[in-house]
C-alpha cells in the first residue's frame, strides 16, 4: 500500500471518529434539557413533598397547626374525655360512620385516626374553605347553638359544627367530614407524625 492511500486512509478514520464524538456530544446535549423537564420543578416538590412533625411537646387537650400542600393540617392530641365524647354525640352526626367523606382507608374508624389518640385532619371545612376555629371545651360555648356541646371546631363563616373527629353535624352547611389526610407515625419515633404518606403505599401521596 502506498504511502499516499495509507495517509488517506488516516485522515478518513481520523475522520470518522470526530464525527462520532460530535455526534454523541450533541446527543447528550439534547437528552440532557430533556432529562430535565421530566424532573419535578423545586415549586411542585414544595407542594407536593411531605411533611413531618414533631409532636413530642403536644400535650393532651392541645392543638398543633402544620402546613401540607398549601394547607393547614391539624394535629390534636385527644384526652381520654375527648375520645368518649365521639360515641356520645355519633346520632347527631350527618355522617357518623364516614360512608361519604374523605380519609384514607385506615382512618375509617369512630376516630377516624390510625393512631386514636391523635387527630390529624385538614383544617378547611368542606362547605366553602374557611377554616374552623376550636371550640374544644365541653358544655356551653361561644358561639356554639348546640346543647350538650362536648367539644368540636366551629366554622365562622356560615356556622358548620364538626365534632372532635372533625365529623359534621346534622343540619349544617358543610357536606361532608373534615379531609383526613394520609399519615403516618415513625415506627423508630412515635413523636414524629409524616403527613403526606400513606402507610399502606410505599411511594407516599
Amino acid at each position: 500500500m502506498s504511502d499516499q492511500k495509507k495517509g488517506c486512509d488516516s485522515e478518513r478514520r481520523n475522520l470518522l471518529v470526530a464525527t462520532s464524538v460530535l455526534g454523541g456530544a450533541a446527543v447528550t446535549a439534547a437528552a440532557v434539557p430533556f432529562v430535565a423537564s421530566l424532573a419535578p420543578s423545586e415549586r411542585a416538590k414544595a407542594i407536593g413533598a411531605p411533611v413531618i412533625a414533631d409532636i413530642s411537646k403536644l400535650a393532651p387537650g392541645e392543638k398543633m397547626v402544620v402546613k401540607w400542600r398549601g394547607k393547614p393540617v391539624w394535629i390534636l392530641r385527644r384526652t381520654p374525655e375527648m375520645l368518649a365524647s365521639l360515641e356520645a354525640v355519633k346520632e347527631k352526626l350527618s355522617d357518623p360512620d364516614s360512608e361519604k367523606s374523605a380519609q384514607p382507608a385506615y382512618a375509617k374508624n369512630a376516630e377516624r385516626a390510625i393512631n386514636k389518640e391523635y387527630l390529624v385532619a385538614v383544617g378547611i371545612c368542606t362547605h366553602l374553605g374557611c377554616s374552623p376555629t376550636d371550640k374544644l371545651k365541653p358544655g356551653t360555648d361561644e358561639g356554639v347553638q348546640e346543647p350538650g356541646w362536648q367539644g368540636g371546631f366551629l366554622c365562622p363563616c356560615h356556622g358548620s359544627l364538626f365534632d372532635l373527629a372533625g365529623r359534621v353535624f346534622k343540619g349544617q352547611p358543610a357536606p361532608t367530614n373534615l379531609e383526613i389526610p394520609p399519615h403516618m407515625f415513625d415506627p423508630a419515633n412515635p413523636n414524629l407524625v409524616t403527613i403526606g404518606v400513606d402507610p399502606t403505599d410505599s411511594k407516599g401521596a
